[in-house]
């Protein structure tokens, strides 16, 4: 994921208000993204682990651990 570096607020941001003569407030009016929040690169990360995680345990050959006579304990944590 690659980010570019926005142009900051030269003032306090207070429920979305915008300001005369702050540059990010006149690129966001001339329909630039809004920056996206914690949570957006939160849940990708989780859901990337996730389908990871599903992955290694399909990949996994449990049956190479029950011929061991082995408890298999992998992904138990």
């Amino acid at each position: 994921m690659t980010t570019t570096k926005a142009t900051r607020h030269n003032h306090q941001v207070c429920f979305g208000k915008r300001e005369a003569g702050c540059p990010r407030c006149e690129e966001l009016s001339n329909g630039a993204a809004p920056r996206a929040g914690w949570q957006t690169s939160y849940f990708e990360t989780k859901a990337r682990h996730e389908a990871m995680r599903n992955a290694a345990i399909k990949a996994h050959d449990f049956a190479a651990c029950a011929a061991k006579n082995v408890v298999c304990t992998h992904f138990d944590y």
